[in-house]
């Protein structure tokens, strides 16, 4: 789990750098997706505790799925079955590294 959370991140990282022009828009782009998710994967405040408008964003991050994992292996209560949990986590590193894989084809041709 921590090395599929490390990869989905670090692909998320890449896919803001390829997409921006300036390292400062990359650091500053990147923080609106690092907050916000930090906050709402359950990490500190279960899911099921957030506002009811904020819960589906939740599931929309992939450290939620990434935390998820994490809490069963602490404490051995999950929210989701721990193989969609990880498939779930595997799909966002493939489809973060494909559009970004297709981000740097595109600054390549321009």
């Amino acid at each position: 789990a921590v090395i599929l959370i490390a990869i989905s991140t670090t692909f998320m990282g890449l896919f803001v750098a390829v997409s921006v022009s300036e390292v400062f828009e990359a650091q500053t782009f990147s923080n609106f997706f690092r907050f916000p998710m930090v906050f709402l994967c359950g990490l500190f405040l279960p899911i099921r505790d957030l506002p009811s408008f904020l819960q589906p964003l939740s599931y929309v991050l992939p450290l939620t799925y990434g935390a998820d994992i994490l809490h069963g292996a602490l404490n051995g209560q999950n929210q989701m079955p721990l193989p969609l949990d990880f498939l779930i986590l595997g799909a966002f590193c493939v489809v973060l590294f494909t559009i970004s894989l297709r981000n740097i084809k595109i600054k390549w041709i321009d």
